[in-house]
């Protein structure tokens, strides 16, 4: 059936209305496959593109490669007729509406990596038909989805064929940030609310009226590049204040004050507070990545992003102060790091899950091996060392017993599990190096290093 360009926007708004509309969502890892199941449990039928396809195999098997997810969520979109999921990226003129949920990474010089992006719009151009709904998930600065990813979608639609198209009259554009956060119990997909910001109020309405199938609260704002800048402003927001206590970690450390006792004592008070806690580096797309997109775009425009660039620095700083620390905690001991057995807890970038993005313990890890340290790490969520764009080890994790505490000179915890057994390490080790704080609980026998 051929439609005029008037009514394009109805026809999806009938079909969205109506729970016919198919949703592709490109990406399926950690905002993709949770979003994609949000919208299924709405009962909208969905279809997902991955570039790996043993991902697609292991749904279709019920198989979870997300253990913070559960196997529960493969289970139900592999068994379910109204799930589909392929690496066959020419079938994306088959869904109404498109969620790209790809990663945007930075340079060896922290400049933003569209590529995922930009090839992305040039995959769904190809197939670009009248009437669709494309929404771009990927946490990037102002203006990417309408001066870079609008951009390449059309130039590639028309390279290919595809015919003329109009933002707002026969296909439909609009940024929502994803706000994923792996782990958290407190919420999820369907209960963290929605930013949507569309190009044209039209392709506003229509993301809206998709994402509040599957999302219990949709918060629209008059634009793209509104969202887009308030997805930066939640990241940098973290960033900035957790470089602040990472600094005053540092500063309190040469006053031999505890921070961790500092920040529950300012946390009495009832206003005006809100509690950061330092660590050894931060990890995850979000917090260690994104803000450098702003600080590359506002260049740009003329401008130096001095606070954000600051925080980056002592927060990007963070690995090399946990490795002096290892250093002068040896020292004390009278043993150098070299040769030193030094037992690594935790390779995931944050507690009680296995994803390993941008995590801390890697830059670690690398820069104690560069100081001649043997290195072991246990992680009972993450149980090889994954590949990575920056670093390759070829290690696995170790088990938590006794023999294994007694031989590590040093004991380096980077990410507290809840998993692990903290009373076994205080019993066993002889020096624990503690960046998060794990061991203020209980008596040990180990000498413990704050980090």
């Amino acid at each position: 059936m051929t439609h005029t360009m008037a009514d394009h926007a109805a026809v999806l708004r009938e079909k969205i209305n109506n729970k016919t509309a198919i949703v592709g969502v490109v990406g399926l890892g950690y905002v993709g496959l949770p979003l994609a199941d949000a919208l299924h449990t709405g009962g909208l039928g969905i279809l997902g593109f991955d570039v790996d396809p043993s991902k697609i195999e292991m749904i279709a098997k019920g198989e979870s490669y997300l253990k913070h997810l559960g196997a529960d969520m493969t289970v139900r979109l592999g068994k379910s007729d109204k799930f589909d999921a392929t690496t066959d990226f020419t079938r994306l003129d088959e869904p109404d509406v498109i969620l790209v949920c790809v990663p945007t990474p930075v340079g060896p010089h922290l400049e933003p990596d569209l590529s995922y992006v930009i090839q992305t719009a040039v995959d769904i151009g190809a197939r670009l038909r009248p009437g669709q709904l494309v929404v771009l998930e990927s946490t990037t600065y102002p203006g990417t989805t309408e001066d870079e990813f609008l951009p390449a979608m059309l130039k590639s639609a028309e390279e290919n064929g595809r015919g003329t198209f109009e933002v707002g009259k026969n296909v439909f554009l609009a940024f929502s940030p994803e706000r994923e956060d792996p782990g958290r119990k407190s919420h999820n997909t369907t209960t963290i609310p929605k930013l949507v910001g569309g190009v044209g109020e039209t392709s506003t309405e229509l993301a809206a009226a998709t994402y509040e199938l599957g999302v219990d609260s949709v918060v629209r704002v008059s634009s793209a590049q509104v969202a887009e800048a308030a997805k930066i402003l939640e990241n940098v927001f973290r960033a900035v204040n957790i470089a602040m206590v990472n600094e005053l970690k540092i500063v309190f450390d040469a006053m031999d004050i505890d921070v961790w006792e500092v920040i529950h004592a300012a946390s009495t008070k009832p206003f005006g507070f809100m509690p950061f806690f330092p660590g050894p580096g931060l990890g995850g797309h979000c917090i260690p990545i994104d803000p450098f997109y702003l600080t590359w775009k506002a260049r740009e425009h003329g401008h130096v992003t001095r606070f954000i660039e600051l925080a980056g620095e002592i927060n990007r700083g963070m690995p090399e102060f946990v490795v002096a620390k290892v250093a002068g905690a040896l020292n004390d001991d009278e043993k150098s790091v070299k040769g030193a057995n030094i037992l690594v807890i935790g390779l995931a970038y944050k507690p009680n899950v296995d994803d390993t993005r941008e995590t801390p313990a890697a830059e670690i890890i690398e820069l104690l091996a560069d100081r001649g340290a043997k290195l072991t790490y246990h992680d009972p969520h993450v149980p090889s060392f994954p590949s990575m764009r920056n670093y390759d080890f070829s290690m696995d994790s170790v088990s938590l017993d006794k023999a294994t505490l007694e031989a590590a000179d040093c004991v380096v915890i980077v990410t507290d599990h809840k998993i692990i057994d903290w009373d076994t390490i205080g019993k066993y080790a002889s020096l624990v190096v503690d960046t998060r704080n794990a061991m203020a609980s209980g008596t040990h026998n180990a000498r413990i290093v704050k980090a």
